[in-house]
Parts: structure tokens; sequence; C-alpha cells
């Protein structure tokens, strides 16, 4: 007879405060590879819903929620909406190629294309072009430069020529595509990750706030919701897209195919700094260590990059291809690691990150936030105590960046599982509790067992009373570990 599993420990509280969201695929999504990603520091995974199908993406899911049981830890799991890819037709013999200044155009024609024409199957396009406006063609190594449009066809000028072959990428950086954020796979790949208990959604080829609308009210309070923003055009509407969304990802591939490589930094600043002002959860993403898909160590150059988000408080940085497809998918989590510890032991990190100013809101639960944030810095504390069930407090928390740790406790599954992309914050799914005695003990016993402090360290317990009402956090305590909690029951 087989041995039943046997759950590994408890794992200890991570001293980094930013997170780590991998991206499964064919190199990491082996259970045992996935347990190694998550030791080496992974607190969520990605499931890119842009290659695979259900039957994939279910196996994936379960390895992971097999993971968590696992390690008695919550992970969380998002899945990526492909979104509309915008692609030229096919061409005799399936390629051709475009000199450099020679005229180009695109038309409606199903015929196979050749050195001077393609067809371009999306008639929407045809009627927001305008002369002077640029298309990029394969991820921007073709640029070509609108001459004249009509409902037929576009004349265009090659800028930037070369090779071109079947179903290559269109990209519109100087219009608002009319094309909805979500297409029909899009629909069907959101409905399979919502059945399936995704913890966040990503929403791609965000243009307008209406875009993030239509996905909330399909996603129905059953997930939370990413914003991608990596069309210029989302950037003109990052406020309505932020007021929307749960979070937001700076998709900054896309980001530097339809903008000037120049561009991208200050952006990444300002939609950080925006997000984190809202204190909306936001992840930097893209090419952050990309050599170390193929090499074992990481340029200086991505190293400082990572870094740089770190520094900039983003609550989570993301590996693509690095874990999906690399070669050396632990190695790469395990780098990122290491820089977002070094970084956050800087002495001088602490005003970086408060670089930005986060004002309360005039609540008490802001202001409560603030007061937990501020006593931390004052008195030398353990860390911070949420009680919460729908995640809120912690993420006001969370906006505050505190010098110490969060431990929320949160009798909600779902809660705790969301909140691991949330900077700082160490959930724990617990039974709820009903009185202010109960929540005092229980969130004394629960922070000895999660290695927040000892006997005299003290912890500032954050909470609503009543008990179980979202949203209405009204209470802060400064409690002091005695070390005789952990004789109190479980649970």
């Amino acid at each position: 007879m087989a041995k039943p599993a046997t759950r590994l420990p408890v794992t200890n509280l991570r001293t980094r405060k930013v997170k780590i969201l991998a991206t499964v695929g064919p190199a990491s999504s082996d259970p045992k590879m996935l347990l190694r990603l998550y030791q080496a520091g992974v607190d969520a995974f990605r499931v890119n819903m842009s290659h695979g199908d259900h039957a994939l993406h279910a196996a994936t899911i379960a390895a992971i929620r097999a993971l968590e049981k696992n390690v008695g830890r919550p992970i969380a799991i998002l899945c990526d909406l492909q979104g509309p890819k915008l692609r030229v037709g096919q061409f005799k013999g399936g390629k051709a190629f475009i000199r450099h200044s020679a005229h180009f155009t695109l038309d409606r024609d199903p015929a196979p294309g050749d050195d001077t024409r393609v067809c371009l199957p999306h008639p929407e396009l045809f009627a927001v072009l305008n002369k002077g406006q640029r298309l990029l063609i394969d991820d921007g190594k073709l640029r070509l430069k609108v001459i004249r449009a009509n409902p037929e066809s576009i004349l265009c000028s090659a800028e930037v020529g070369g090779a071109i072959s079947d179903r290559k990428g269109v990209n519109v950086p100087d219009a608002v595509v009319p094309v909805p954020a979500l297409t029909p796979k899009d629909r069907a790949d959101l409905a399979f990750a919502l059945e399936q208990g995704a913890d966040w959604i990503a929403l791609s080829f965000v243009q307008r706030p209406e875009d993030v609308a239509e996905a909330r009210r399909l996603i129905g309070g059953k997930s939370s919701l990413i914003a991608k923003i990596e069309k210029p055009a989302a950037i003109a509407s990052l406020d309505g897209i932020l007021e929307l969304a749960d979070g937001v990802m700076v998709a900054r591939g896309d980001l530097g195919v339809e903008l000037n490589p120049e561009e991208v930094p200050p952006l990444q600043k300002r939609i950080v700094e925006a997000a984190r002002r809202l204190g909306k959860p936001v992840i930097v993403a893209t090419q952050m260590l990309e050599s170390m898909i193929e090499s074992p160590a990481p340029t200086r150059a991505e190293v400082s990059d990572v870094a740089n988000a770190v520094y900039d408080g983003a609550d989570a940085v993301m590996l693509s291809a690095e874990t999906a497809a690399g070669q050396w998918p632990v190695e790469a989590v395990t780098i990122m690691d290491r820089i977002g510890t070094q970084v956050e032991a800087d002495p001088g990190y602490a005003a970086r990150v408060h670089f930005i100013a986060t004002p309360a809101d005039a609540t008490t639960a802001d202001a409560l936030a603030q007061s937990a944030a501020k006593i931390a810095e004052t008195v030398t504390t353990a860390g911070i105590i949420v009680f919460t069930s729908s995640g809120s407090t912690a993420r006001r928390v969370a906006r505050e960046r505190p010098n110490v740790a969060v431990l929320v406790l949160t009798p909600s599954l779902r809660t705790a599982r969301r909140v691991a992309l949330l900077w700082g914050a160490h959930a724990v799914h617990t039974k709820d509790i009903g009185s202010f005695e109960e929540m005092i003990a229980k969130g004394k016993r629960m922070a000895l067992r999660q290695g927040f402090g000892e006997a005299g360290s003290k912890l500032i317990a954050l909470a609503g009373v009543p008990f179980g009402t979202p949203g209405a956090t009204n209470l802060l305590h400064v409690v002091t570990l005695t070390g005789d909690e952990l004789k109190g029951r479980e649970g």
C-alpha cells in the first residue's frame, strides 16, 4: 500500500516584499519543476492563454493547486488572455521582400501577396488610418507610413523595408483601433479560467476604460482583473482604466514595439506611480531577464532593470519566456529573488520606494492604514497583522509600503490567493474570528507560527468591528508577543 503524500512544512516568511510572477510553459509545467520554482522564490504563476489548449491549461492549474496544498501556502494563478491579433494575409510562396522607401499596399483582396501588396484582413483598420500614421509589421521589424487610405486599400511608403512572410503581426500605434479587447477566443478562455478558479485575469489590448468595463461585467466578481498597458492609446486613458481595474501590468514588450524605446522607461514609472497612488497592484513585465532564456546568468543591464522596478515599489516583477520555455528557469527565479532581496536591504531603499506620495483618502480605513505604517517606522515592530475578508485592508496597508511585512489573516481562501500578488503581504487562510479577544489571541498565535517575531516582539493589528464586514476597518491595536501564544488552539 502506497504511503500518503506528506505535506511539506509551512514555508518560512519570505524576507522579500516584491513578489515574483512566473509564466508556466513547456520548461516549467512538470510538478517537480513547479515545486523547485516555488522554493526558488515564485509567489504566483501565470498561465498564458495564447499557447496551448484548455486541457493543457487545466492540467497546469491542477498541478499548481496540488503544489499549493503540498506547501501549505496560498499561491496566486493569473490567466493571461491573448487579445486580438492583427495580421497580414499570405504571400505567393509564403514570403516577399519590401524594398526600403518603396510603395507597398495593404488591401482587401484575398489573393496571395507579393513585393508590392498583401491582403490586410481587418476591414475596421481601413476606416481609422490617415496620412502620416504608421503600421509596424513583425514586432516593428518593418515600418510603413500611410500615404493615403480609403475603404479598399492603404497605400504606404516603406520607412524600413525587409523580408516579410505569411501572417506576420501588425501594430497600429497612432490610432485607436475599433476592435474589442475580447475576441471570441478570449471569451471562451475567460469562461474556462473562471471555471478553473483563476485568481487574476489579465486583459490584453486594453485601449479605453470601456474595454475594462466589459471584462468586469463578464467576470462578475469571480476573479480580480489586471489591465495590461501595452497600447499607446491606453496611456491617454490611464486614470479611467486604473479606476475600473483591480491592478495593472506594464507590458513593456508591446509598448516598446509601438513607441520609441526611450519613451518606455518614463511611461513605466508613470504607470507604476499612478497605480501605487490608487493602491492598485502593479506588475512590471516582459524581457526582464531575457538573456536567461539561453544563458545561466543575466546581463548587468537586466539586473539593473529588475532592480529599478523594485526601487519603484512595483508589487510584482514577471518572468515570461525565461521560465516558460527557457533553459534556466530555476536560475532565473533565483536571480530575481536575489535582486529583490538585495535591493530591499539597501539602506537607501526606504527613501526611494517612498518617492511616490500616497495620501490617505478621507476614510477611517485609509487613515488607520497610514497610521499603522507610521507606527512601524517609529516603534520597532515585527510586522503588521491585518484581519480581512475581502483583502481591501491589506491593499490599503500595502499602498503605504511599510518597512515591515504584512501578515494577512483571512477566512477566504480566494482572498488569500489574490493577496499573494500584493507587495509585502504574507497571506494565511484561517478560521474566522468573532470577538476582539479572539482576534488578538489568534493574531499573536499566527504571527509566531508564521515567523513574525518572537517573545517580546511588538506587532500592529488592524481589523474592522463588527467582524466580517468588508471594508469596515476601524480598529488599530499594538500587541506584544509573550512566547506562550502557541499553547493556544489551532487555526
